[in-house]
């Protein structure tokens, strides 16, 4: 199970676009709120019905952690003891992270980044803790994928895609979703 987490300001496509085309691959993916809602304001105001809330997240079936970003939806994601904690106890096991825009800070607040090579929105560098600001549009170090922003969004979740389903495996979502007629 994937478990995409949405926090008050989440920003609408890095959260959307990865979410659809996690599902489009036919990965086992699920929203989760963190505000004890099931209803949550994006960045822009849009109200976006999680599958779950927080409080019903089995951790243990959790094959990633997703993070979207925006403000102050990563800021939200970072005070969220129960989130931090979790994530802390699924890097100890060796398992999948993911986190877009800003939220790469709240891997780079836990001091799980360091070492690693990671991408973020500019000027959230300095929160990546110890590890090598790449500026990609997307990076994948080990088990840890991050995302650099909003336009960044779709190359995320094929990313993702390709994390669980092999090299290559987003070629025909590509093709599908006309992405790769108009950026190859």
């Amino acid at each position: 199970m994937i478990y995409v987490f949405l926090a008050t300001g989440f920003e609408d496509i890095e959260a959307l676009a990865p979410l659809d085309i996690m599902r489009r691959a036919g990965l086992d993916v699920a929203t989760v709120s963190i505000t004890g809602e099931d209803l949550v304001a994006s960045s822009h105001g849009v109200a976006v019905r999680a599958d779950r809330l927080l409080s019903d997240v089995d951790w243990e079936a959790a094959d990633m952690l997703v993070l979207p970003g925006g403000l102050p939806g990563s800021t939200n994601l970072d005070a969220c003891t129960k989130l931090t904690e979790s994530i802390l106890r699924h890097h100890a096991e060796g398992k999948a992270l993911a986190a877009i825009c800003a939220a790469p800070m709240v891997f780079g607040h836990l001091g799980i980044l360091k070492g690693r090579r990671a991408t973020c929105y500019p000027g959230v560098e300095a929160e990546l803790e110890g590890a090598e600001y790449t500026g990609g549009i997307v990076e994948k170090d080990g088990n840890i994928i991050t995302g650099k922003g909003p336009g960044a969004s779709f190359e995320f979740g094929y990313a993702i895609v390709e994390h669980f389903l092999g090299e290559g495996a987003s070629e025909g979502l590509r093709k599908g979703m006309i992405y790769a007629e108009l950026f190859g």
